[in-house]
């Protein structure tokens, strides 16, 4: 059996002279496993997008994929859309849709091992994922709506998140044909991401694996791999070399297109090292690079996955349509706080520039530490560890440094600590800093793990920004001589008075350090250089929302802030944990005006999560508006909390930006037509044109070529679309629709579920409240059923109706009552009863099945017309708000 040095070598000898022969034979290269169908997921206003879902065999292995167009004919440019490690194509399909409807063929599919596709996880290997990626090339070839710059090469562009991004880099590689890629948060190199300095990354290992569905999912080296590194808790030459081969460095100098690359700051797993490595090898190749650095990252926090997406879109119209007007952006972006939200505590967001990529090195400035040589101890075990860096949870604290909130530990005796002088002025950090140390350990190896803090005047807060460490393995040849340490690259402001602490830890939690005790002497030789990207130019900061506000809903803040100003307190700050939820209410509580002991809504708790479409439902008095309205911050509840993304919701909370609200109707000038109607609504809010995004509002509303006519000519239910699509601008994240069906005949009705199923389908969240609940079950995912003010019962849709659980029974003649009697005592049957006409029989699962059920009623001769379920929405909902059970 070959070597995988040996097979790799193949393929990279075989891939340049046969690219056209799979071109020509694209059919028989990629057996389909069925037909695949056509689904369009849009049907009016804009062109639709038509998707094709097809299991396709490659190379002896079914690779579920999907395939998306809009629009008419003409050729198009191409573009694969990769997904992150542990998911599947479903999680790209949103941004498919997107660049489909922006006129590109998309292809996106599930990689080895996850979804529905067979095979085992590689990693990436190149004679199995990555010449996946080359087999999709050549189908999208073939296909006679895809542009082509020669016979069987496609213009096409590659982009994808962590995993996928790898593998849009190595298909640049390996594949000529590919002409742009846009790589986000993902590595340049998996050994040096997951060894740094040849120490394990244990804690980050394991998620990988775990995620990846357990060690038997993934090839059966990189199994060995693993479990042999976890084991000894130190990487061998082995595992670095398999790794490095699987990884875009081992590519470096084939790597000439165009390529965005998108890291996060707020990420462990694959630090900006990464994204510098991989810029500063494509830029050597002589390919236009920029590089974006976002607020997010694996360790959480926000990705800006609207800016980013938006802007990948433009660097393919550049490379790919040959539009060269398209903007791509800076050669360099990083997103960076711009001060505190006075409203909830958040930190404001704004983008810094520069005409070229500065590294991680540039406009270095030194600033002297004090410390005297200091002993530590590496604890028998490594035990108790440091806490820095936690996986999924750093990158949330990391938003909040401005505030002084981190999550840091470090035990006494285990680390060493040098301090500079309060700062005479304020300076930025916008790289790696580095330092010059010199380290003796008793015996063996010294590992260590070095962080900079930013410390308070006073000394009682030390911020770590974004909870990063870096870790170093100084084996004892390096010992006892100066070695410079690169600790973590980020972006962080210093205020003037701070000083910068810098700590050289024996343990992390995330890392693996040896488990012998050990003693390091730790001497300081030289300053701790900062690196400042002089270049670098911050937008100014953005205006908060509410002073973008239409003047009426001004003065409603403005009112709701006066009659609650005595009773506000300090909000609170925003909550890591709920970031990436829309909507968690916590023991909400709200009296009727003048009243001490009556309650609108009274110790209300459920939660909402992306993508789910909640119906809240109850009788006339049962408290949804008034819930709604607290949730859209018009009034303040008297106890308990609202929560949005993780943020708590006041009047005029920046957060509320986030929500689109419809709630009894909408006015419009009649004169006008629905566009410009919008048009003009957006304009009065201030902000930006290009966030309102129209055309994606509309083609969800789907009003079609009635947007050029005046609204007085509009029928009631058009009227209600156009007031739906204006909660709608700007896409966003929860949408909240209040009885968004009233005054709407049946086919009105149908359209309005189908456009509250399109807004959700692409990860957004909606609320509706109504009391049509034939609709609400037909339209819903999940139910929140209320009444007098409190949580009667909320979960999805099925597990509330109790689908399966009661069956009608209906029969060729009348049911005698001890026929009926013999049926309910079957083991696994709870009741049964007649309906009222004696042909039918009511009855509840116990245990039992329905084809179980089924046997036994022919086994009693009885004449059988149909079995199925009865429970619907409304007897659940009535029997729910009667206090009555099932």
């Amino acid at each position: 059996m070959d070597s995988p040095d040996a097979r790799t070598s193949r393929w990279r000898r075989l891939l340049p002279r046969t690219r056209g022969r799979w071109a020509a034979a694209g059919a028989a290269l990629l057996v389909l496993a069925g037909a695949g169908t056509w689904t369009a997921v849009a049907d009016d206003g804009a062109p639709a997008v038509h998707r094709q879902d097809r299991m396709m065999r490659v190379d002896g292995v079914n690779l579920d994929t999907s395939y998306f167009t809009a629009g008419g004919g003409g050729r198009r440019p191409a573009v694969l859309i990769g997904h992150g490690f542990g998911g599947s194509k479903a999680d790209t399909r949103a941004q498919a849709e997107q660049l489909a409807r922006d006129g590109y063929a998309v292809l996106t599919w599930s990689a080895r091992g996850f979804g529905r596709s067979g095979g085992k996880v590689s990693l990436n290997a190149p004679d199995r994922e990555v010449k996946d990626v080359s087999r999709l090339i050549d189908w999208l070839a073939a296909r006679p709506e895809v542009r082509l710059d020669a016979k069987g090469d496609p213009r096409v562009g590659v982009t994808g998140a962590s995993y996928g991004g790898a593998v849009s880099l190595l298909a640049a590689g390996y594949d000529h044909r590919v002409d742009a890629i846009a790589p986000e948060i993902t590595y340049w190199n998996l050994a040096d991401a997951l060894f740094p300095d040849g120490v394990f990354k244990k804690l980050w290992a394991g998620i990988f694996v775990n995620t990846g569905g357990g060690c038997g999912n993934f090839e059966k080296e990189l199994c060995d791999l693993y479990e042999r590194v976890a084991v000894n808790g130190k990487p061998d030459a082995a595992a670095r070399a398999l790794l490095t081969e699987r990884s875009p460095s081992a590519v470096a100098d084939r790597i000439k297109v165009p390529a965005l690359i998108v890291q996060g700051q707020t990420d462990s797993l694959f630090p900006l090292g990464q994204a510098d490595a991989m810029a500063k090898a494509i830029t050597a190749n002589g390919a236009p690079v920029s590089v974006d650095w976002t607020a997010g990252g694996h360790d959480g926090g926000d990705r800006e996955t609207g800016r980013v997406q938006k802007r990948i879109g433009s660097w393919f119209d550049r490379y790919l349509k040959g539009e060269k007007g398209a903007d791509t952006g800076p050669a360099f972006r990083v997103t960076r706080t711009g001060g505190i939200d006075s409203t909830d505590g958040a930190a404001l967001t704004r983008g810094a520039t520069a005409d070229t990529y500065p590294g991680l090195r540039s406009g270095g400035q030194p600033v002297e530490l004090s410390g005297d040589p200091q002993k530590i101890s590496n604890p028998a075990g490594a035990s108790p560890p440091s806490i820095s860096a936690v996986p999924g949870v750093g990158g949330s604290l990391s938003q909040l440094s401005t505030l002084g909130v981190g999550l840091t530990l470090d035990f006494p005796g285990q680390y060493a600590r040098f301090d500079s002088a309060p700062l005479t002025t304020a300076r930025r950090i916008t790289g790696a800093p580095t330092v010059r140390v010199t380290v003796k350990a008793d015996h063996g190896d010294a590992v260590l793990f070095g962080k900079v803090y930013d410390v308070s005047p006073d000394g009682k807060r030390q911020v770590l920004p974004a909870q990063l460490v870096a870790p170093y393995r100084i084996t004892p040849e390096q010992q006892g001589r100066p070695v410079e340490l690169t600790l973590p690259a980020v972006d962080h402001e210093l205020d003037a008075g701070h000083r910068l602490r810098l700590v050289l830890a024996a343990t992390d939690l995330g890392y693996a350090s040896p488990a012998e005790p050990a003693t390091y002497t730790v001497s300081l030789e030289g300053p701790l250089t900062l690196p400042t990207a002089p270049g670098l130019e911050t937008a100014s900061a953005a205006l908060p929302w509410w002073t973008w506000g239409l003047p009426a809903v001004a003065l409603v803040i403005a009112a709701a802030l006066l009659l609650t100003a005595r009773r506000r307190t300090a909000t609170p700050a925003p909550d890591p944990a709920l970031v990436d939820v829309p909507l968690q209410i916590t023991g909400l509580s709200k009296k009727y005006a003048k009243s001490s002991d009556r309650y609108a809504v009274r110790d209300l708790s459920f939660r909402v999560e992306k993508g789910q479409v909640l119906g809240l439902l109850g009788p006339n008095g049962a408290g949804k508006t008034t819930t709604l309205r607290m949730l859209m911050g018009l009034i303040t509840p008297d106890d308990g909390e609202i929560r949005v993304f993780g943020r708590a919701i006041r009047p005029g909370a920046p957060v509320l930006s986030r929500v689109g609200c419809f709630v009894e109707g909408a006015g419009f000038l009649p004169h006008l037509s629905g566009r410009a109607n919008l048009e003009l609504y957006w304009k009065a809010t201030g902000r930006p044109d290009e966030d309102a995004r129209i055309d994606e509002a509309l083609e969800i509303a789907g009003l079609g070529d009635a947007l050029a006519r005046a609204v007085r000519t509009y029928s009631q239910g058009m009227r209600q679309r156009l007031a739906i699509a204006q909660a709608m601008l700007g896409m966003p994240d929860l949408l909240i629709l209040d009885e968004p069906t009233n005054g709407l005949d049946p086919p009105q009705i149908r359209e309005m579920r189908d456009v509250m199923i399109r807004y959700a389908a692409g990860g957004r969240t909606v609320i509706v409240s109504s009391h049509l609940l034939s609709e609400v079950e037909q339209s819903c995912t999940h139910l929140v059923v209320m009444d007098r003010g409190r949580l009667v019962q909320a979960g999805p849709v099925a597990e509330i109706t109790g689908s399966g659980d009661m069956l009608l029974v209906t029969a060729a003649e009348p049911l005698a009552e001890p026929l009926v009697e013999k049926i309910a005592a079957l083991p696994g049957i709870g009741s049964a009863v007649r309906t009222d006409d004696g042909h039918g029989l009511l009855v509840r699962l116990d245990g039992a099945t329905s084809p179980q059920l089924i046997a036994e009623l022919v086994r009693l001769d009885v004449p059988l017309t149909g079995v199925g379920p009865h429970r619907r929405l409304e007897d659940a909902f009535l029997t729910l708000i009667s206090g009555g059970s099932a």
